[in-house]
């Protein structure tokens, strides 16, 4: 319910600007922007596993940075010298954060992007282009679930026999998770040769074929765009007056903070907001709906 449900190319369009704004920026207001939405709109999407992986990116970010800060030393503010005695200075700490968040970022917006896609919009989207890697891709989708649940299931079957991963010795520990890696290994084989056993079956080679799709670009996708196209234009308006740009070597430089600066980071935190605020829009509509037909259904009883 939501952004799952608009038109394929609304979900492309978007994905492939909010990445690529992560990758270009190296601000920090807009990459911590870019990291606080992301992790929102995970925890939107997958609930509880989505909170620990943003839980779990956060010391990762902050191990990074203290890492390239300790083998990087452009800059002139030095803070401190560590352990080996070379220098520590702000515009490497600075520059070492933001490297560590957009990774975090990118990391964050792909686990939605898997999310929202599924094989049947890769098969519209790139079917047409070339159905033989719209067929990979699809595959590689529902292959990634799969070994995991393959896993799971292989590590219950073994527990039975006190070979799983968490029984015996780390010595047993480890020989038991290697042979559960060489069982998932076979079973992906099997799993790409009967897929493309079955696809083949299918003509998914043959030259003309089409493919069915049930994906109508309606009146509320043209309202998304119009209103994602309104953010976008304000991201390269910020771009175009240097709004964006920063400098860490010799030392920090960037366009001083003023009221239209504040204007472009709102602009961009609404891109980066629209998927959340779309469902969570739906969701309430949907409520309504139910509460509603609850209280017809009490006057009617």
């Amino acid at each position: 319910m939501g952004f799952e449900q608009c038109h394929p190319m609304v979900n492309l369009i978007y994905f492939f600007v909010v990445l690529a704004s992560t990758l270009i920026f190296d601000h920090p207001v807009y990459l911590a922007i870019s990291f606080i939405t992301a992790a929102l709109y995970c925890i939107k999407r997958r609930g509880i596993k989505g909170g620990i992986s943003v839980v779990l990116l956060i010391p990762c970010i902050i191990l990074f940075t203290l890492y390239y800060s300790s083998y990087n030393h452009f800059g002139i503010t030095v803070l401190r010298s560590n352990l080996i005695g070379n220098s520590i200075t702000l515009e490497s700490l600075v520059y070492g954060g933001c490297l560590g968040i957009r990774a975090a970022s990118v990391i964050l917006w792909m686990s939605s992007v898997y999310s929202v896609f599924s094989s049947d919009k890769v098969g519209y989207l790139f079917g047409r282009l070339s159905p033989r890697f719209a067929m990979v891709f699809a595959l590689l989708l529902r292959l990634f679930p799969r070994i995991g649940q393959e896993a799971v299931n292989i590590n219950n079957a073994r527990k039975g026999i006190g070979l799983s991963v968490s029984q015996g010795n780390i010595i047993a520990r480890t020989r038991n998770a290697i042979a559960i890696f060489s069982a998932l290994i076979t079973v992906t084989i099997e799993y790409f040769a009967v897929a493309a056993e079955s696809m083949r079956c299918r003509g998914a080679a043959l030259r003309g074929r089409t493919a069915y799709s049930i994906y109508r670009f309606d009146n509320r996708d043209r309202s998304f765009v119009l209103v994602m196209f309104v953010f976008i234009t304000s991201v390269m308006m910020a771009m175009i007056l240097s709004q964006t740009d920063i400098v860490y070597d010799p030392y920090i430089v960037f366009t001083p903070i003023s009221i239209m600066s504040v204007c472009f980071y709102a602009g961009y935190t609404l891109l980066c907001l629209m998927p959340l605020m779309l469902e969570l829009w739906t969701e309430y509509c949907f409520k309504q709906l139910q509460n509603r037909a609850s209280d017809r259904n009490g006057l009617y009883s």
